[in-house]
């Protein structure tokens, strides 16, 4: 039995019980992560949130940590329902579509393209499997290492008829073309994506973040800039005791209007950051979002 069929079974056992369960487990699994001390998941969020939230005592912080450990395990956990699920169950799980989610249509509607940012905040697999349901949605992802996680995930993402393509030369040729025919784009923002060959695809700027000089693809800027395509930002809010989510959208024109690509990559930055300052618990501080650094600082993990 091979890594991707092992994984693919222990997700399809974990997807045979109520999401409440499944949140349980993961918040049981994140508070493990919190209680034993210098693992990797719980370094790196210390570190994360010492840097965005100076002005926090250290016991609102450790309060802060275990809260966002635990939605890590959670977000961990609930891809097996996600992910294999049957499409009905899964969209049955958003309780409360997004209020201004007319708009999105209407931009849609227009055939001029939609760049639709999905930080890693909540459950954004979530928020890709419902928008890929209901539009032509063409999902930018970064792969993984892991070859056979890689495969299953590009699976999972793609199973309500979203097109999953690799931050490389062929990925940035389907995102142009789907951006032509007036489809939507789901791209993840706040990654980093460091000195590999994805930055040459993406771009890469240094902008604020929670006042921190953070990495930044200019992919999304550069396209917003360039064409009529329409920005929005959402993320799904996961409900506590495993009873769903709750989507949220954002109209981000600023992103377009913006003088210089350098203004709106810090536009971009900032409605991120706004986003993850109404439900901090829920961003993925485990994330290494500060580990590429400007010429000369030291590094920071």
């Amino acid at each position: 039995m091979n890594r991707l069929t092992l994984m693919s079974d222990l997700l399809r056992l974990i997807a045979a019980l109520p999401l409440s369960w499944v949140h349980r487990l993961g918040a049981f699994f994140g508070w493990l992560l919190w209680r034993i001390p210098n693992n990797r998941s719980r370094r790196i969020a210390e570190c994360n949130l010492a840097l965005c939230f100076p002005e926090q005592s250290v016991m609102e912080r450790n309060r802060l940590l275990r809260q966002s450990l635990i939605e890590a395990g959670k977000g961990l956990l609930e891809l097996g329902p996600l992910w294999f699920s049957g499409s009905e169950r899964v969209l049955k799980l958003i309780r409360e579509p997004a209020a201004s989610e007319e708009a999105l249509a209407a931009a849609v509607a227009r055939k001029r393209g939609v760049l639709l940012i999905t930080p890693h905040l909540g459950s954004w697999e979530m928020a890709g499997l419902y928008y890929s349901s209901r539009y032509p949605l063409t999902i930018l992802y970064r792969p993984s290492r892991l070859a056979d996680f890689d495969a299953l995930s590009r699976r999972g993402r793609g199973r309500m008829g979203g097109r999953v393509v690799a931050t490389d030369a062929q990925g940035l040729r389907a995102l142009r073309k789907a951006l032509q025919r007036g489809e939507v784009l789901g791209i993840l923002p706040d990654q980093d994506i460091g000195g590999d060959d994805g930055e040459e695809i993406a771009g890469r700027l240094f902008a604020p973040f929670f006042g921190i000089a953070a990495s930044t693809m200019t992919l999304v800027s550069r396209l917003a800039r360039k064409t009529d395509a329409a920005v929005f930002l959402t993320w799904a809010e996961r409900l506590p005791r495993g009873r769903g989510y709750v989507l949220h959208l954002r109209a981000l024109p600023e992103v377009a209007a913006a003088a210089t690509l350098t203004e709106s990559v810090a536009a971009l930055n900032w409605a991120v950051e706004a986003a993850i300052r109404t439900l901090p618990a829920q961003y993925l501080w485990a994330y290494r979002r500060f580990r590429t650094r400007p010429p000369g600082e030291s590094r920071i993990y």
